[in-house]
């Protein structure tokens, strides 16, 4: 699993923009993070990609878009995960490693649950 960060200007349309980039060259983005950061008028949007060739192949045309004032790959090192789990206890939050919390809602087998991949 790849993390694409990416720093956008805060206005209406990039996000559409961005995703448009994805379905042109047919990546399915696994996990959406947006929101504002510590830069005034921007925001930070980290996206979750499967294959790293796919993620490579359109982080230059996230680079060349004008609304896109960063782009990068983050390192394995950086990445976090988190998940909400719903079962008959109720909802619970899980954060941690990719592999810790790949454990945790493979070993809880939750009625419904969201799993969704962060770095920052």
């Amino acid at each position: 699993m790849e993390v694409m960060m990416l720093l956008v200007y805060d206005q209406p349309g990039v996000m559409q923009r961005v995703m448009g980039e994805f379905n042109r060259k047919r990546i399915n983005v696994e996990t959406i993070v947006v929101g504002k950061c510590e830069v005034p008028d921007r925001a930070r949007i980290v996206l979750s990609i499967e294959d790293k060739v796919k993620a490579l192949s359109v982080i230059e045309h996230m680079r060349a878009l004008h609304e896109v004032i960063e782009a990068d790959l983050v390192d394995h090192s950086r990445h976090e995960a988190y998940a909400l789990l719903f079962s008959r206890e109720g909802v619970c939050r899980v954060t941690g490693s990719v592999d810790e919390v790949d454990a945790i809602v493979k070993k809880s087998q939750p009625e419904r649950y969201i799993q969704a991949m962060n770095a920052i």
